[in-house]
């Protein structure tokens, strides 16, 4: 964690000769958070006095031991009326003008909180309707980092919002905050847009959480791949080994390709091209790519850099058996630093292990991508013509610490530290596609709340949105991933004392994991923003032959759409073996279950399904979320 953090000091206090640096989050036409002291946070030199005006209002602090410094100014309500910002240390200054003051979100996740205004509902219209000057946008480029970064992968500014910045903008985001607007009025709204399809929650986590979480040997691995990726993939790869050799009867192809069945690849492409290969109907495998390349006596005598391209998804890239990288990343080039005692004059070999777990798989880029470069001279084409072996094992290889989408913080790293410590009224989270089937998401949620209130000030609410339903109907009760994730998602938020969660389990598109209907889940964030309660269950207690259920956040009575009884209402077993569909009915805020014994009936389930139908809404038409209670 302490080397997490001085790195980012470093990197901060290289680039202050001239003036204090604003942390990147802070810009030109940004929204300050109201009714919480304003935080400004950048680097200077080590030592050095730095001042502030906020609109006429001063400050002032000392540059630590890292050139990290912290200008607070008194609270401010809100105002859509424009102040100005200057920062001085003595070797110069800067100035930020048209600043307004008012509520700051955070909207962080995978693709559904990515999915833009564009792709959401009567985007012709909302596009229409969209200009609003106290509505101020900030999108976060996508970048990965192995330890916190002082600035983005590339510049960013803050915009107002206007048909052409808000169309690639968050849906969601845009939508609560267009809704936020309308609830109160002159209360400008500043939104943070940094989320990245496919994400893994832990690639959210800040380095505190990465240590608590999974130890400080993460932390140190993080650090060796930012100093040295070559020594941080070979202490790696042991775990890969072990892997490998444990699903396919203790074989080593590193050690020896001949043992493999080759085959000429048909064409230079992903895999799901070729023809007759079982890749081009089940492309979710292990493949294993080979080719050689020609060296002078010259050309291997001192290091060069091997360039793979891009792969699709994951890779482990051995030069005459020597690991040279490892990387996960279906659109991130790959070239690998190759030690002059790994070459050899004259023929060498290229051995890749190629995982794929969605879509497409195998070479994403074309063959002029494919080179290696020797210290001098030019680079020597690894060509088309490659090889490959097809394996029989099945799953995903370990990912290590630094992978793209589910590395340890590396989203943080570069997303979210760079913003510095400016104060947030909330955080509004839609992630979890890609933990279903992963446990105690519930413990994740914690460690990102606690990452963003320790960044962003203790004020900061937490927002999360429960998945949509998606994937496929069932008639019967059944297990279900999606639904333990949604689970996990309310005991989170329970065990908060200033969260919320918003369901959208009733607009959700079974068919497609990226439902459109963002426009009312934008009203529902909105509603959680303003501490408006919302439908959550509460506790079932057994009276007699009957259960009954309650519930919080309900307004008026319950009511069951198309028909006299809600559906998908579940009884099950305490060890959840044996569930059956109960027979329910609405009284009032609650429902009432006709049960059998304590024993078959000690567990109600909602919606326990990756796709369910659902039909219990309140008065205000908000649906109950999935939930599983224990029968008191």
């Amino acid at each position: 964690m302490r080397l997490a953090f001085a790195v980012f000091g470093i990197l901060a206090s290289g680039a202050v000769h001239a003036a204090p640096v604003l942390d990147s989050g802070y810009g030109d036409g940004m929204v300050l958070q109201r009714d919480a002291p304003v935080v400004v946070s950048g680097s200077a030199e080590a030592g050095r006095t730095v001042s502030g005006s906020l609109d006429g209002t001063e400050a002032e602090a000392t540059a630590d031991g890292t050139g990290r410094f912290e200008l607070t100014f008194p609270a401010r309500t809100a105002s859509e009326q424009p102040i100005v910002l200057t920062v001085r240390d003595g070797t110069g200054s800067v100035r930020l003008d048209d600043i307004l003051v008012g509520d700051v979100y955070l909207c962080g996740g995978q693709s559904n909180m990515e999915l833009p205004v564009s792709r959401a509902l009567d985007t012709y219209n909302q596009l229409r309707l969209a200009p609003d000057a106290g509505i101020r946008l900030l999108t976060v480029p996508k970048a990965t980092a192995a330890v916190p970064r002082p600035t983005f992968a590339s510049p960013v500014s803050w915009t107002p919002a206007t048909q052409e910045s808000v169309e690639p903008f968050s849906a969601a985001c845009f939508y609560m905050a267009k809704q936020l607007r309308a609830d109160r009025a002159g209360v400008p709204v500043g939104l943070v847009n940094s989320n990245w399809g496919g994400s893994a929650a832990r690639a959210w986590y800040a380095p505190e959480a990465v240590e608590a979480l999974h130890g400080s040997k993460a932390i140190a691995q993080l650090q060796l791949y930012q100093n040295d990726p070559l020594a941080a993939a070979q202490a790696f790869v042991p775990q890969w080994y072990d892997w490998w050799r444990s699903q396919d009867g203790g074989r080593e192809p590193w050690k020896n390709s001949a043992t493999l069945d080759w085959q000429p690849i048909p064409q230079f492409s992903f895999w799901n091209d070729w023809k007759g290969t079982r890749l081009d109907t089940r492309p979710q495998a292990n493949v294993w790519l080979r080719q050689t390349f020609s060296l002078t006596a010259g050309q291997a005598a001192a290091q060069g850099a091997l360039s793979i391209g891009a792969i699709d998804d994951l890779d482990l890239t051995w030069v005459n058996g020597n690991p040279v990288g490892y990387t996960f990343g279906w659109g991130v080039e790959r070239t690998y630093r190759v030690p002059a005692q790994y070459l050899r004059e004259g023929e060498n070999e290229v051995l890749i292990a190629a995982n794929n777990m969605w879509d497409t798989g195998g070479f994403f880029a074309g063959p002029d991508r494919l080179f290696f470069t020797p210290a001098s001279g030019d680079p020597v084409p690894l060509g088309a013509d490659w090889e490959y072996a097809r394996s029989d094992v099945d799953g995903v290889p370990p990912r290590a610490p630094w992978d793209a989408n589910a590395g340890l913080g590396v989203m943080h790293n570069a997303m979210i530290a760079p913003l510095g410590n400016m104060r947030l009224a909330a955080v509004a989270w839609y992630q979890g596609e890609a933990d279903v089937g992963q446990p105690d998401y519930d413990r994740k949620l914690a460690a990102l709340f606690a990452g963003w209130r320790r960044q962003f000030g203790q004020q900061a609410r937490m927002l999360v949105v429960q998945l949509a339903d998606y994937g496929q109907r069932r008639s019967d009760p059944a297990p279900s991933g999606w639904a333990q994730l949604r689970q996990d998602q309310i005991d989170g938020v329970n065990a908060d004392a200033d969260a919320a969660m918003v369901t959208a389990i009733d607009i959700g598109e079974p068919t497609d994991i990226h439902p459109a209907n963002k426009n009312d889940l934008g009203k529902r964030l909105a509603m959680a923003a303003q501490e408006t309660p919302l439908p959550m269950p509460g506790k079932a207690t057994r009276d007699g032959d009957r259960i009954v259920v309650r519930f919080v956040g309900v307004e008026g009575d319950l009511r069951a759409y198309g028909g006299p009884v809600p559906l998908g209402v579940e009884l099950c077993a305490a060890d959840r073996s044996a569930c059956r569909w109960a027979d329910a009915r609405i009284d009032g805020q609650t429902l009432v279950i006709r049960s059998g014994s304590p024993e078959t009936d000690a567990v109600v389930r909602h919606a326990w399904a990756d796709a369910p139908i659902v039909n219990l809404f309140d008065a205000r038409d908000l649906p109950v979320p999935g939930f599983e209670l224990i029968v008191e």
